[in-house]
């Protein structure tokens, strides 16, 4: 059967893996005319890919604003000034230097003093469902939960959720979307502006008057002489929420999707919530919430027989290298006793996420808790539809129904 690769088509981005293990089989350096860029999916290669900082670039989005024409620059200025400062989207040394600072105050042991409030939401959250029979768990759960868990993290009011919310929405327009409205950039420059002024607003309070927060301790970090800009803190701040929030609210949801797919799973997990960690990991290889990353090639290498150029771009399919059979017997099955090879889902090497400890916590809070609520979950009314996005995986609404 001919590969038929349309990253954008509905029943692809429903079910990718189909696809996924053709290309792993007959075409795992596949060229994408559609992407315009090479799409690697077998889990070595991606791993490889991801160690490699010195041939392979993941300053993808300077090379892009530089093209731009000078007025349609102009109008992304904000966007520019903030994305290009995301460490997520730099190399050494300047990734280096970004990431060390970030993690003096964004580190394991401040993530875990996090699980308290991880806790008390989850239990606010659920209580506010209460008796409802149908409702979309996305929109009452697993937006909300990581939502204001970085939110407080950045002594963002409380208030703020639903603005930030559609701002993150618009800003995704750019940074994730495959196909996106006429206006997107227009949109997302909109969005990083008001989000910034909102950060710069909290920045200026935190350095009159220090608060218990996250950002009072970057605001006032200092290494051996070196500080954040006031345009890195702001920086920092807009990747914190809009990664802290995006990539665990699918995480959560499609963790519970899996779960109900494997009701045997999902049962084990229910009766020993013990579990929850390594539940978490196989559930995150599963149907993690990363749909790629990308690299910009730095000089010329060969994959399977395929040259890659300089400056040719790079999509390196997370799901796909966790469904890779190379690397994982029966990848196709949800075995929450797995294990094996660490999954690739948040990357790997000096680029895996910096947030991806906070991503772990919530699922394993949120998740044994959410089974516990209900004695019977099942999908509710209403279609389920899946984010055109090629760097996010997740969906747009998850409708249950549910019975106590």
């Amino acid at each position: 059967m001919p590969l038929d690769y349309r990253p954008n088509d509905r029943a692809f981005l429903a079910d990718p893996f189909p696809v996924f293990q053709q290309m792993r089989d007959d075409d795992p350096a596949h060229w994408s005319p559609h992407l315009k860029a090479w799409v690697l999916t077998r889990y070595d290669d991606v791993k490889r890919v991801c160690l490699d900082t010195e041939r392979m670039s993941s300053d993808r989005l300077r090379p892009f604003f530089s093209s731009l024409p000078s007025p349609e620059a102009a109008r992304m200025a904000e966007l520019m000034k903030i994305l290009t400062l995301w460490m997520v989207f730099r190399d050494p040394p300047v990734h280096t230097r970004l990431r060390r600072l970030a993690s003096r105050v964004f580190h394991v042991r401040s993530i875990h003093a996090l699980r308290p409030n991880v806790e008390a939401l989850t239990a606010w959250l659920l209580d506010r469902i209460g008796d409802k029979p149908e409702f979309d768990f996305i929109a009452e759960f697993a937006m909300p939960l990581p939502a204001l868990v970085i939110m407080d993290m950045l002594g963002v009011p409380r208030d703020e959720l639903a603005r930030l919310k559609s701002l993150s929405d618009e800003m995704a327009l750019f940074i994730g979307s495959a196909r996106g409205p006429a206006d997107k950039y227009q949109r997302a420059e909109a969005a990083t502006h008001e989000m910034a002024d909102l950060f710069r607003s909290l920045i200026a309070a935190r350095r009159a008057k220090p608060e218990r927060d996250l950002l009072s301790e970057l605001v006032h970090l200092e290494e051996e002489g070196d500080r954040l800009s006031e345009d890195e803190l702001v920086a920092m701040c807009v990747l914190l929420l809009f990664a802290g929030h995006e990539t665990t609210t699918h995480h959560i949801t499609n963790g519970l999707a899996a779960l109900m797919r494997f009701p045997a799973q999902m049962e084990k997990l229910k009766t020993n919530p013990a579990l929850a960690p390594a539940a978490v990991e196989e559930l995150l290889r599963y149907d993690g919430p990363i749909g790629a990353q990308v690299r910009i090639v730095q000089e010329p290498q060969a994959f399977h027989g395929r040259d890659f150029k300089t400056g040719d771009r790079v999509f390196l399919m997370m799901n796909a290298a966790n469904r890779d059979e190379r690397a994982y017997p029966k990848p196709d099955e949800l075995d929450l006793d797995r294990h094996g090879v660490p999954h690739l889902t948040f990357g790997f090497g000096p680029h895996i996420c910096l947030g991806f400890p906070l991503a772990r916590l919530e699922g394993q809070v949120a998740l044994p808790a959410v089974l516990a609520r209900w004695r019977h979950i099942e999908g509710g009314s209403g279609t389920v539809e899946w984010m055109d996005s090629m760097v996010l995986r997740g969906m747009t609404t998850f409708p249950l129904r549910v019975h106590s």
